[in-house]
């Protein structure tokens, strides 16, 4: 099925193209989302069955129908393949504020793809959602995923306690919190 958003279908990076995902995009994300590396640090087990992906893409695409948030396929523009999927796990336009979350097959890592993909999603997010700041929250274990943030500027905003983060169990890891404002 179609998605409709109020948010771009599609963004456009020097070398990825950030679309909308489809149904059709299940097997390889499947692939992405069953990797333990990848889903590490994701409020996500590893996949075992290709209809969990595609659960999962139909869930996401019915936020974005509500314009509560977005999930892109982040594809190679030249080959068109799917190298993992990122977007505003969250979108709060009267506060001005958005979320972001993102995973990368493993194969890419260490290649830039992950600062250049939420670079489109800041330039696009401040630009022509006209927010004013972007969070992401990481667990303090994700070296990796800290780096990126530092490179594009987010700010150490502190360590949510379990009460602050309402998604989260009890039993859930403290995440920590990271921003970047429009002046940033």
């Amino acid at each position: 099925m179609e998605v409709k958003l109020l948010v771009k279908d599609k963004l456009i990076s020097e070398r990825l193209l950030l679309r909308t995902m489809t149904e059709t995009d299940a097997p390889r994300l499947f692939q992405i989302w069953s990797s333990p590396d990848v889903t590490k640090f994701m409020n996500i087990e590893p996949f075992t069955e290709i209809k969990q992906a595609a659960d999962m893409i139909d869930f996401l695409n019915g936020l974005a129908r509500e314009n509560k948030a977005v999930r892109y396929a982040v594809t190679d523009r030249q080959s068109g393949a799917i190298i993992g999927s990122c977007g505003f796990n969250e979108l709060d336009y009267e506060q001005r504020r958005a979320e972001i979350g993102y995973d990368l097959d493993r194969a890419f890592w260490g290649k830039e793809y992950a600062p250049e993909a939420i670079g489109c999603l800041l330039a696009y997010a401040f630009d022509e959602l006209e927010m004013d700041r972007i969070d992401a929250k990481v667990e303090p274990e994700n070296v990796n995923s800290i780096k990126v943030l530092g490179k594009l500027r987010f700010t150490f905003a502190g360590t949510l306690r379990r009460e602050e983060d309402a998604e989260s169990a009890p039993s859930a890891p403290l995440l920590n919190l990271y921003t970047r404002s429009r002046e940033d």
